[in-house]
């Protein structure tokens, strides 16, 4: 069954309740997927659900396959190795004992012989050389990432989850990872504001407080995209204030050719030339017609601004 991660009507809030999601439905395939969005959409939030490091408040996140974590941060003890992060430093043991021979039966049956290979060929795809007996708190920034990076290769996960893969690397680190997931041919959900690293990516998710929106292909294949979507909106929004400034001024006309027309029937009343009842109608007539008028102007208003006919 092929690799996949679905997101059925996720939500989560922060403790003061505000909301960073809400029915979120998300899927990933064997893609390598940029996740993208403004700092504190909730894009690291999003791969503590996903690796089941925090619960969702509701909705449900599935797995098939092994993941595959890279934290922005991780602990280390002062007397952590490389070996250590790798986790091989027993079964590394068991083959120093055999060297020396010094193994038992058992030791033997368990030995891995093929350890010392995968080590070095997973050092190798994130360009470290530093020796599996290094203190991990003795390398710079760079090297903890790349170390960790060849941790997650090494363990030959069908998913990778990274946040900001590429922070603190220098150049040759940063296109060490690049490299890395240009090759990648497993799933990766990448958090990253790289666009260098972005532009390797399968597709590009959005996440956004309304949601999140997926979009086909790399980077710059997301940004074409975006500028179009967004000078969609902006015709959009001139057609409608254009809209209403028509409707506007043509209200205004007509109030202003009532408003004459009634102070051509006052004039006629304080000259005495129109009878009682006459007079009385036409007052009438002219507020009921203001009123229609007013209410003719909020709907065409209204119309206008939601794209719509006026209805007249």
């Amino acid at each position: 069954m092929p690799v996949s991660i679905a997101i059925s009507d996720l939500s989560w809030a922060l403790p003061n309740g505000r909301a960073l999601f809400s029915n979120l439905d998300l899927s990933f395939g064997p893609e390598r997927a940029g996740l993208v969005g403004r700092n504190g959409v909730g894009k690291s939030t999003l791969l503590k659900l996903i690796a089941g490091e925090i619960a969702a408040a509701r909705g449900s996140v599935s797995a098939n396959g092994k993941l595959g974590v890279l934290r922005q941060s991780v602990q280390i003890g002062a007397s952590d190795t490389v070996a250590d992060l790798l986790g091989v430093r027993a079964p590394l043991e068991v083959l120093a004992r055999a060297a020396r021979g010094e193994a038992r039966e058992a030791d033997l049956a368990e030995a891995d012989w093929t350890l010392e290979a995968r080590i070095n060929t997973a050092l190798a795809r994130v360009g470290l050389s530093t020796s599996l007996g290094a203190k991990v708190a003795a390398l710079s920034g760079g090297q903890r990432t790349r170390a960790s990076l060849a941790a997650l290769i090494f363990a030959e996960p069908d998913f990778l989850l990274l946040d900001e893969p590429t922070n603190n690397l220098d150049r040759e680190g940063r296109q060490a990872v690049i490299d890395l997931l240009g090759a990648w041919r497993g799933g990766a959900i990448v958090v990253s504001h790289d666009r260098e690293l972005l532009d390797t990516m399968d597709a590009i998710v959005e996440l956004n407080s309304l949601g999140a929106a997926r979009y086909g292909g790399n980077w710059s294949a997301y940004r074409v995209r975006k500028e179009q979507e967004l000078a969609a909106a902006q015709r959009d929004l001139d057609d409608a204030e254009n809209r209403v400034a028509l409707v506007a001024r043509v209200s205004q006309e007509r109030a202003e050719r009532q408003a004459k027309r009634d102070r051509g029937g006052k004039r006629k009343a304080m000259r005495g030339d129109a009878p009682k009842i006459l007079l009385g109608m036409m007052k009438n007539n002219a507020e009921n017609t203001s009123g229609e008028n007013a209410r003719i102007a909020e709907r065409k208003q209204a119309c206008a601004c939601h794209g719509v006919g006026d209805g007249q």
